[in-house]
């Protein structure tokens, strides 16, 4: 077997109260808090018809084996600290550097077709996942490197400081990261460092999405962009497929700016036409549509912002 689900629907067959904990951090935070007696009181007045899930565990076997596959591509300049079940490279240091801080806010997304036929393709060798954030399947043959320490997180290092030497995978995924990251083109020439020639790379960065933090939103890419990142790549192609797709955008972008109304701005807004909000921007300048948005969602939907700044004087 190569991949192991870790996550599934919990039913009184199988219902484990540590798992069930694990698989919902809601419910965890109800039981520390002592709203909630138990994850089982929960699951049974709760769970049980919300198809509620159990968080596995990796087995220690899986693991030991990664991380034994994955210690001769370490690179000797870079200090780790190592335990059962991951390979830690970030530094007090390097999180100072490139902005990585503690966060509540979960990365977690499955593969799409094609970045499961990558991992498919590649299952007698390595893909490096960078950024993979938590993952509900684990596969043997991909090394999931992240800021965070998931319980699927093998080794913990930063985008821009790979910790592996040169032409170590066979396929690399960046997906929905770089925007996150403080400087994507050294993030990108890492991506580039480390995959074998011949080997393949898929990478999904936003262009229209509106802010979303991991903690950090740093850039969003067009297509020239994410071109211009990787343009020593051969056979490039650059696709536009499902949640890609402009419409999940605007559905985001609507969304977004319908909860950022007060209440009583919020139904005018539901009921307003196509051709109203296509209307030129200049008569809604003045509008509680417009005046009313809340400074958390002007931030996150901004058109454009401007910075102004001073520069340091002589010591």
């Amino acid at each position: 077997m190569n991949a192991l689900p870790l996550q599934v629907v919990a039913d009184e067959s199988n219902y484990d109260e540590a798992a069930y904990l694990r698989g919902n951090a809601d419910v965890a935070r109800e039981v520390a808090a002592g709203r909630c007696a138990s994850g089982r009181a929960h699951f049974d007045a709760f769970g049980r018809f919300e198809r509620r899930g159990l968080r596995l565990t990796i087995p220690a076997s899986w693991k030991q084996e990664k991380l034994a596959k994955v210690r001769p591509l370490l690179s000797a300049e870079m200090e780790c600290v190592e335990s059962m079940d991951c390979l830690n490279f970030l530094s007090a240091e390097l999180a100072e550097e490139f902005g990585i801080v503690a966060t509540e806010n979960v990365s977690s997304h499955g593969y799409d077709h094609e970045a499961l036929g990558l991992v498919e393709r590649h299952r007698d060798g390595l893909v490096l996942d960078c950024g993979a954030g938590l993952r509900d399947i684990y596969y043997r043959n991909v090394v999931n490197c992240e800021v965070v320490a998931y319980d699927t997180t093998d080794v913990l290092a930063v985008a821009e400081r790979l910790p592996f030497t040169d032409e170590s995978f066979d396929a690399v995924l960046s997906l929905n990261v770089l925007e996150h990251v403080k400087d994507p083109f050294q993030a990108a020439r890492e991506l580039m460092r480390v995959l074998k020639p011949g080997g393949q790379l898929m990478c999904v960065a936003p262009f229209l999405q509106p802010l979303h933090g991991y903690p950090h939103h740093y850039y969003n890419m067009t297509r020239q962009g994410i071109d211009n990142l990787f343009s020593g790549l051969l056979e490039r192609r650059i696709e536009v497929y499902g949640a890609m797709k402009p419409i999940w955008a605007l559905n985001w972008f609507l969304t977004r700016y319908h909860a950022g109304l007060p209440p009583e701005s919020r139904e005018r807004f539901a009921m307003m036409t196509v051709a109203e909000l296509m209307t030129s921007p200049e008569t809604l300048e003045l509008d509680g549509i417009n005046l009313g948005l809340s400074a958390g969602a002007c931030t996150e939907l901004a058109s454009a912002h401007a910075l102004f700044g001073c520069k340091p004087g002589r010591n």
